[in-house]
Order: structure tokens, then sequence, then C-alpha cells
């Protein structure tokens, strides 16, 4: 994460967030070679942002967040674009970082790597390179661009950057020298950044013990101070502050000059908070005694506006105003999930939950409430008010009680010579809630965790009802049956190869066990077929079968009546509107149709446009015309259920989708990830009236009223207020026109889109302005389409309960009714170094060496060329 005047990055796996700190937007890069993004870091101009990857062949990448409008297609607005890519690491890229001047990029590859490269990026040219004996965990520039530092495990070593014009053959050895540690050199440093302005001659770094280290222009260290914390993690420098995030929520402040205590920042919030109940300010101000908090894990500070922005290994986002140093206020917080996401559940119209929300389920062993919509008057419903912490987060539901996966439990990095437990991860160990399930009138919500498992919580407050020890390994599916029927059921699938069915009125009392699958469960769903219940399962087993409901010695009983046997796995399933056909993904990335009456497959079309991975979700929206599936190389997919026909083609999960739902208003779909993040997809709006239209027909002929309130008032409430754009792909003319009359050209340039490539290009024509938080773009059938981006980085402002409107706190900080700050400024104490150790520095210095100076093939590692103020006994490296 960094920043840039009011732009702070995000990098959100392999897509990075461009969030306006100011205007509170967002726009959005995707890697699109789907690997994981591990580094990124600005430009001094803000104009462009380089990103280093993992994976085989990891590339260095450079994008153009302002692209000349005129190089894209006549219409479009562009979209930030990739103008160089390098590949000179082998496994992974773990720091990254633009010169002052803009001329040069340095890439720092993982420790199996162990490579520093110097990179032209404008003319593609690689400069010079050299290796490194340690990991390097961090790197910075200084402010006049003559070096650059990197930091690790007893590792500070000063790169410096030759000024002349040298023509480049090939590149030269980039050389360097080591820090004078003294008697910190077995520290493991583990972030670093240059002092700016009057401290532009000064390096700052930080240890993992916690001590916050001042490095004179000579690479000497000059003097340090303890931040009286268990662990230091970040820094961040301007003019006059220094900000370091340290474990526990705790940032502190230092003056940059003499190293002097300023401050320390208001604690996020606590681990285990209820957000529903922060209504106002006072609820973070007074936290339990016991409380713990995240740890602050990234911090990067926009000196121009005075925010402060940092993130927590809970996944959460704070941006601070430190305007007033002394009195600092809370701008704006985000909540995620920390862990993989394993469903995605819309919440029922007319349930105890407000308009436009959905449940996520996670690996970090909470059940989480979200909305679409802002939250106002009109549409909040009971517990589900605004809150403090979060625009978007409404609830959490905590499963475990301890929290002992709710944040990222290894943030380190460091070397350790302990084994780790198997229960040291939350996705080695049986943690985790692994489906949910809301009842059709919405009040209730079932969840299964990966301890075998059942909870049921009441909607409306979200307390646990009962608790069901069900399965002896995780729970798969939950499907409850519909309100029409004359039984309610709850049946639940394991990989233990049990379907148990419960009776939701009495109780959730147990009805039946069914062992008919000879593998792992994937899926089941009830059926309303010729007035009977019916229930259809399939699993690893490659089997898909039916049963109906009959009474059996006075008892109900499912009995089964056919099955089908494929040549492949079957990983999901889905009914139609007609209760006629059951739609099954499967392995070979086909989607297959099954008969309801006869158990026999009548339709297969391909499912993903790709050739690699296996279909593992498909989900129809409301009005069964479109389905959308998810492959696992990590794309999304939506067809015509049909003509078959690829609609649109998604990218920018780093892991599989493992939850898909299009919203209730048929305005956008839904996707969550391995990956831990939730992406919200707008609709195209030829695609929502066909939807809608369907819907209501499908009300008439039931005699039914459609909830007409959802789809003419969703958009008054819209939490992504602010004008995003797709392109239009594959339309009849007649839709083309009508986009066209209505669509407006927007004036900004970074809210664009990228220009579509290849023949798909000569079709997309208009551009329509549409409320939204993402972007899609459409193309043809073997096109790649889209942007697409994290929910929880919309629009958030915190806000207090007695604030009036949006526009009276959308740019007023929160501030905490006492700043709780015990540390007075006496407890940290400054140390310098030993006098006889900076007089031997200052006989022993040397005039500056000039290091990119002549054209000689081969590599050396700099530690072999520290000149004589380094020895083994003091310097941060040694051979």
């Amino acid at each position: 994460m960094a920043n840039c005047q009011a732009l702070c990055r995000i990098k959100v796996q392999c897509t990075v967030v461009l969030y306006n700190t100011r205007t509170e937007q967002q726009n959005h890069i995707i890697n699109t070679s789907r690997k994981t993004i591990t580094s990124l870091a600005y430009s001094s101009c803000g104009r462009y942002i380089v990103t280093g990857e993992c994976g085989h062949q990891p590339a260095v990448r450079v994008w153009d967040l302002q692209s000349d409008p005129q190089s894209v297609h006549s219409g479009l607005i562009p979209q930030p674009q990739q103008v160089a890519e390098f590949l000179g690491h082998k496994y992974g890229v773990n720091c990254v970082a633009f010169s002052p001047t803009n001329k040069y990029v340095v890439s720092v590859g993982t420790q199996h790597d162990m490579i520093v490269n110097l990179w032209d990026w404008k003319n593609n040219i690689k400069v010079a390179s050299n290796k490194v004996s340690t990991k390097v965990k961090a790197i910075a520039f200084s402010e006049n661009g003559s070096y650059f530092v990197t930091v690790g495990n007893r590792h500070v070593k000063f790169w410096f950057l030759e000024t002349g014009k040298i023509k480049y053959k090939e590149a030269v050895p980039l050389m360097g020298r080591s820090a004078i540690l003294g008697e910190q050199r077995n520290n493991y440093f583990c972030d670093v950044a240059c002092g700016k302005g009057e401290c532009g001659d000064s390096t700052y770094a930080i240890t993992r013990s916690g001590l916050l280290c001042e490095f004179n222009n000579r690479r000497l260290l000059d003097k340090w101070v303890e931040l009286r914390t268990t662990s230091a993690n970040c820094i961040a420098v301007g003019q006059k502050h220094i900000f370091v995030g340290c474990a526990e929520g705790i940032i502190r402040c230092f003056d940059p000059t003499t190293l002097r205590f300023l401050t320390t920042l208001p604690r996020c919030h606590y681990l285990g908070v209820d957000v529903a109940l922060g209504t106002n300010i006072q609820c973070m101000a007074s936290p339990p005694p016991d409380a713990k908090y995240p740890d602050t894990t990234a911090v990067t500070f926009d000196e121009t506006n005075n925010k402060l922005t940092a993130v927590y290994n809970d996944h959460s986002i704070y941006i601070w105003n430190v305007f007033n140093i002394k009195r600092v206020g809370k701008s704006g917080s985000f909540l995620y999930h920390s862990a993989c996401i394993w469903g995605v559940e819309m919440a029922p119209c007319n349930s105890p939950l407000p308009p436009g929300s959905f449940l996520t389920c996670s690996s970090d062993d909470t059940v989480r409430v979200w909305t679409l919509n802002k939250m106002t008057d009109k549409n909040s419903k009971g517990m589900y008010q605004q809150n403090v912490y979060s625009n978007e987060l409404l609830k959490v539901v905590y499963v475990d009680k301890d929290l002992s996966y709710i944040k990222d439990l290894d943030i380190s990095g460091t070397i350790t010579n302990e084994k780790p437990q198997p229960d040291q991860t939350s996705y080695d160990g049986k943690n985790g809630v692994r489906c949910i399930r809301i009842s059709p009138d919405g009040k209730h919500l079932a969840s299964g965790d990966r301890s075998g498992n059942i909870r049921i919580h009441d909607t409306a407050q979200m307390k646990e009802q009962f608790k069901i020890e069900a399965h002896d390994s995780e729970v798969l599916c939950l499907e409850y049956s519909t309100n029409d029927s004359a039984y309610n059921m709850l049946a639940s699938a394991s990989r233990d190869r049990l379907i148990h069915v419960f009776d939701t009125k009495n109780e959730y009392d147990f009805v039946q066990t069914l062992d008919d699958h000879s593998s792992s469960i994937t899926a089941v769903r009830f059926l309303n077929h010729s007035n009977s219940i019916q229930m259809v399962s399939c699993g690893a087993d490659k089997s898909l079968i039916f049963r109906s409901l009959d009474e059996v010695n006075g008892k109900v009983q499912f009995i089964r009546d056919h099955n089908a046997t494929g040549k492949t796995t079957l990983y999901d399933m889905e009914v139609d509107t007609g209760q006629k056909h059951v739609l099954t993904a499967c392995q070979d990335r086909n989607v297959r149709i099954y008969s309801v009456n006869t158990a026999r497959h009548t339709k297969t079309f391909k499912g993903s446009t790709g050739d690699d991975g296996s279909l593992i979700k498909v989900v129809l929206d409301r009005s069964g015309i479109y389905l959308a599936t998810s492959c696992t190389d990590k794309s999304l997919s939506v067809y015509d259920y049909y003509s078959g026909e690829c609609m649109a083609t998604m990218c920018g999960h780093s892991e599989l989708a493992t939850g898909l739902r299009f919203t209730n208003d048929c305005r956008r779909l839904i996707s969550a990830s391995g990956d831990g993040c939730i992406f919200v997809w707008r609709v195209p709006q030829d695609m929502v009236i066909t939807m809608q239209t369907r819907l209501s027909q499908q009300a008439m002929r039931q005699g039914k009223s459609l909830e007409t309130e959802l789809f003419n008032e969703s958009s008054a409430f819209d939490l992504y207020e602010e004008d995003r754009n797709y392109s239009i792909g594959q339309l009849p003319q007649w839709a083309k026109k009508q986009l066209t009359e209505d669509s407006s050209q927007p004036a900004a340039l970074n809210r664009g889109m990228m220009a579509p490539k290849g023949r798909w290009a000569q079709r997309a024509e208009n551009i329509l302005g549409i409320p939204a938080n993402i972007t899609i773009r459409e193309k043809s059938r073997r096109g790649v389409m889209t942007d697409d981006s994290a929910i929880g980085d919309a629009e958030s402002t915190a806000h207090d309960g007695d604030l009036d409107s949006d526009s009276e706190y959308r740019h007023r900080p929160l501030y905490y009714p006492s700043l709780a700050d015990s540390a007075s400024g006496n407890e940290f104490t400054v140390t310098n170094i030993d006098a006889d150790e900076l007089r031997k520095s200052q006989r022993k210095k040397k005039p500056p060496v000039i290091l990119i100076a002549q054209d000689s093939p081969g590599l050396y590692d700099s530690d072999d060329d520290d000149d004589d103020v380094s020895d083994s006994s003091t310097s941060a490296d040694s051979d």
C-alpha cells in the first residue's frame, strides 16, 4: 500500500484498487496474468504504478494511470494501461520502487531469487543487477535519487546510482555498501523509509523487535529509540512526522529531526467488536478491559491532505486525519474477511435484513452481513443501522468465541527454527464456516462449519438458536425447502457422504439420513414438482440422485426415484425457475442439464471460455435467463441459459471463486473467492431490463405482485454513487440506439475504461454512464473481458449518529471523546551511537563511489565490495 497525493493503492491479490481518500472513489488495475501481486509503488509524479508478482516467470509491470485518450477507441475513456513489462526474476518479486526522477525502477526478488535489478523502464533496458545474501523485506529511495536502501534480516544496504548519461549495452554490476549497524547488527530490519526536506540525508529503519533507527549519509547508525511495543511492522515518513505501525493496533509518531516522541494515534476497533452497536464514536473509545487489537501491518502518509492510511492484520483499513497531530480524527474505515471466503447468500425480500444486503462466510470463523445500499432511516431495519466502522458491513457473527483465526497468524516473515503446528493456519485446520443458507422467509440463517457442526441463527438479532453436531467432516452444502410445500425442511450434505434432513417447524428435529452416495456430496437441492417435494443431490461419485418424499410407516421419508451417472465429477448444481431441469457444473468445464422427470441428460454447453480447470460453481439469476459460472482457472463467465451463448467473461480474483450470486434486483453479480475478496460486478443495462421484464411476466402469471420497490428505489440508495462506465458488446441495434440516446460522456480520465481490442472492438460503439463501483467490458466468446473491484473498497466515511446528512459528514473526521495516550514521551529515550564508533567512521570515510561506471559482465555480490568502514563485526551482511 502507498499513497500519492489523495490516492492510496491497495493490492487485492491480482487486482490493485486505487482509492481516493479525498473523493472516496476507486479505480482498478487488473493483472490479466491472474498472478498474485506481491508489491507495488507509485511514481513521484503520481502517473505511474509499478507492480511485482509471484508465480512462474513473475513480471515487473509498469502501469500508466493517465493514458492518452487519443490512443484508444473513439468514445471510450482510458483505463490504467500496462506500458512496460520485465521478466528478470524467477520465483517472485518482493519489493519494487520508482526512483524520484521516475527514470528507473528497482525490483528485488524473493529469498529464492536473491536478485536486485535496476530498470530503465521507458527504454526497456536492464541497467544494472546484483545479488543479495538475504531476503529483502523493504526498499526505499533517497529524496535526491542518488541511492536506495534495502533492509532485511541482519541487512541494511545502501545502493548508489550513477548520475551521468551512459549508454548501456548490457547490465552492469549494481554496487552497494552495507550500513554500519554496531550493536544492532543482529536485528531483523523489517521496513525502511528515507527522510524528506531538512532530513533528506537521513534514512529511517525499524526492527521487528521494536527499534526506530536513524542512519546518516555515511551509512552509520546515528541513533535509535525504543518503540515500547512487542513488534514493529511498518514505517511512513513525512517532513515533520515519522509514523511507525506496531503490534496491537499501535501507531507511534516521532519527530524526524530528533526522534523525539510526539504522540500515539488512536487504536482501531478491538477484535470481536460488534459493529452493529457502533452507532457513534464513543463505542470505539470504550473498549472492554481485556480487549485485543489487530497488528498494524502497513501505513502510508498523504502529506498533502494530512491523511494516514493504515492496514491491520485482520484485513481492516483505517484512514486517519493527522492535520492536528495532537487531535487525530478518523476519516474512514473498512472491515473485511481475513481468510478464504466460502459462500455468498442474498437476503430474501421482506426478510428482517435490509434491502440489498447479502451474507458471506469465511475461514476466519465469521459470517458477515453486507449492504449494497446506503443505510438511511428509510431502509434501516432493527439492529441493522449506520455504524462508525464501515458503510458496507452491518453485522459480524463470530462463530469462534476465542477469535483464533480472525487475523493473520504470521506477518513477521522472520526466520525461525520452530516447526509450524498443524493448527496454526486457518486453511489446514478444521476451522471456518464452510457454507451458509437463509430460509425462504428470511428469518433463519443456517451455517455449516468444517468440523461438521450446523448452527441456526435468527436473522433479526443474529443470536444462535440451535447447534447440531451433524457430520464427521466439513459441511459442504445446506438447503432449505420452499415455503410452498407442506413440509419445511433443511438438508445438509457433507464430505462424510451423508445427507441429513431436519424438520424446521419442530425446532430442527432430525428426520432422516441418506447414505446412497459413495463419495463427497457437493450439492443438494429441493424441488416442488407436481405438488410434491423432491430432493436431488450430486457428488464426487459422478452421480445425480433424484428422490421423492413419501410416508413410510407413518413417517415422512425420501425415497430414491432415479439417478443419472456421468463421466465426470459434479461440483455444483442449480434448478431452473420452472423446476423442470437441473443444471450441473462439471469437472470437464461443461454445464450439463438433466430432466427432473426422467433424469436424462438433455443438453450440454461449455461453461468456461478457457481450456484449463474445472467448473465449481453455477448459479442462475432470479428470472432464469442468465447463469454465471466459476472455474478453477480463476475466471468467471456469464451465459445465456437458453442459447448457451457466452455473454461475458471476467477475471480479477487470484484464487478460484467459491461463491456466486446475482442480486435480487438483477443489477449486480457478487463473487467471493479463496483470496478473501468480494467483488461486485455491474450487469449491463440491457441484461438487467431483460431479467426484470421476465420477473414481471412470471409474477403476473402466478398472480403475485413483484417487489416494485426493489427495482424502482434501489438506485436511490446506491452505495456506489459516482459514474463508472462499461463497454457495450454484441447487442441488438434497438438496444444500442436506446443506450446511445441515454448515454453521457464523463469528464474524468481516471474513471474510464480500457479500450477493447481485436474484432470485438469494432462492435463496441457506445458507452453508458451508470451508478456503479465496477466496470465491465464485454468481449466475444473467446475474449477476456472485465474490470472488477472488492466490495469492501467502495465509498466509505465513518459518521457519527447525530450527523444529519451525507454531505455534512462526508469529509468530516470523527474525533474520539478523549485520546487515551498514557505515553508522555519520557519513556521514549533516544540512544546515540558511541562517540568512538563515530570518530572511527569519520576517520575512515572515503569519497563516494560511482556505482554504474563500467561495462563489466557478470554479477557480483555487493557484500564483497564493502569499503573499509564495514567489518565482520559491524556490517549488516558478512560473508
